[in-house]
């Protein structure tokens, strides 16, 4: 892979704010010629820096919703098994990250469903099902006060 200049990082600090900019835009704010623009999307975006372009809906306009982060707690450290709770973990929609984490939690998982009934059964599906699951623990977001997908680019 190539070392990022300060054109590159300008070029995803700009589709991050907004990936529907059109190439000209996207190019008369970075500073090049829309075919230099596009040369340098398509490299960022075949290396890799660029690994998808999705619309981020607004939660509340769909409904009632619950919003969980749930910590995992696993009955045994064992790496077939933690990717076997991973893979798992990837087939089910409900999940919208998980991160495997240190300390005494194993996985953090952050979770959205219409209701405690759709929750029960997702628990039911992944983690009472489940023999390496040791415990886990649920907190149910009252309000989010704070939702971001830009990473800095310095």
């Amino acid at each position: 892979m190539n070392a990022l200049d300060r054109i590159d990082r300008n070029i995803l600090m700009q589709l991050q704010q907004d990936s529907r900019l059109t190439n000209v835009q996207l190019a008369a704010q970075v500073g090049l010629s829309p075919p230099a623009c596009l040369k340098r999307v398509k490299r960022l975006t075949e290396e890799g820096y660029i690994s998808r372009q999705v619309a981020l809906i607004a939660p509340h306009k769909l409904g009632p919703m619950l919003h969980m982060v749930v910590e995992v707690f696993m009955e045994r450290d064992h790496k077939q098994l933690f990717q076997e709770f991973v893979k798992s973990v990837q087939a089910t929609s409900e999940i919208k990250q998980c991160y495997q984490v240190t300390g005494e939690v194993d996985f953090v998982l952050i979770i959205m469903v219409r209701d405690m009934e759709a929750y029960e059964k997702l628990c039911d599906r992944l983690l009472y099902s489940n023999p390496n699951v040791r415990k886990f623990r649920t907190l149910i977001s009252m309000k989010r006060d704070k939702f971001e997908t830009a990473i800095e680019l310095e």
